[in-house]
C-alpha cells in the first residue's frame, strides 16, 4: 500500500494553516504551526511571489495532504468527479469525503485520518457486516459500520470519540455501541475541509 511518509507537521506549516494529520496533538501547543508559522526549508521566511498557478498548485497539493492520498489517487478521483454529472469540484470533495478512512474520523471514531487507516488496514473495522481493509473503500447511503467484535482497538477508538463536538449531519453515529450509518451524499455546505476546489479544476482544466 502506497502511503506518504513525510513530516506531517511540515506539510501543515507548507501550506500555513492546520490540516490536523496528527490528531490530538494540533490542539495542543506542540503544533508545528503554533510553533513556527512559517513554511519549513532554508528559504521559509522569505517571500514567494504568487502567481495563479502557485496558487491553483497549493491548493491542489493542500488537498492531497487534507485527505492524505497521493498524486495518481487524485488524479484519478478528479476523472471520475469530471464523468459524473454536476459540479466537478463539488463531485470531487464528495468522493474524498466518502472515504472510509475519512468517514472515521468525521464520525470520531479515528483522531486523524493515519490513524483510521492503520486500524482499516489492520482489520478493525466492517461495513454492512463484512470486513473491508482498504482506506479508500467508497461508502454508500445506508452502509453500516461498526467495530469488530472484541476488537484490540476498542480503547482508541473510544479516546479518539472525546475529540469531536459534533458528527455532520449526512452521518449518524452511535459512539456508545461504536457503529454508525451513511445517510445520504454530503451537500458541499456540509463538507468542513478547508478546500476552494474551483482552483483545483481551473488547475485540471490548463
Amino acid at each position: 500500500m502506497a502511503r506518504d511518509t513525510a513530516p506531517q507537521c511540515k506539510q501543515c506549516r507548507r501550506e500555513g494553516q492546520k490540516l490536523f494529520l496528527k490528531g490530538e496533538r494540533c490542539f495542543t501547543d506542540k503544533c508545528g504551526v503554533e510553533r513556527r508559522s512559517y513554511p519549513p526549508g532554508e528559504h521559509g521566511r522569505g517571500r514567494m511571489r504568487q502567481s495563479e498557478y502557485r496558487v491553483q498548485l497549493r491548493e491542489k497539493q493542500k488537498t492531497k495532504r487534507y485527505y492524505q492520498v497521493l498524486e495518481k489517487q487524485f488524479s484519478a478521483y478528479y476523472d471520475k468527479a469530471s464523468r459524473q454529472a454536476g459540479v466537478t469540484g463539488e463531485n470531487l470533495l464528495r468522493l474524498l469525503e466518502c472515504r472510509l478512512d475519512n468517514v472515521l474520523v468525521r464520525l470520531g471514531f479515528a483522531s486523524s485520518r493515519r490513524q483510521a487507516r492503520q486500524m482499516i488496514r489492520h482489520g478493525h473495522w466492517l461495513v454492512n457486516g463484512r470486513r473491508v481493509d482498504i482506506p479508500s473503500y467508497q461508502l454508500k447511503p445506508n452502509d453500516v459500520i461498526s467495530i469488530k467484535a472484541d476488537s484490540a482497538a476498542t480503547d482508541t477508538v473510544r479516546a479518539a470519540t472525546e475529540l469531536i463536538a459534533t458528527v455532520p449531519a449526512w452521518l449518524q453515529a452511535d459512539h456508545e455501541a461504536l457503529t454508525a450509518k451513511v445517510l445520504r451524499v454530503p451537500e458541499r455546505s456540509e463538507i468542513s475541509a478547508p478546500v476552494q476546489e474551483q482552483l483545483i479544476v481551473e488547475l485540471y482544466s490548463k
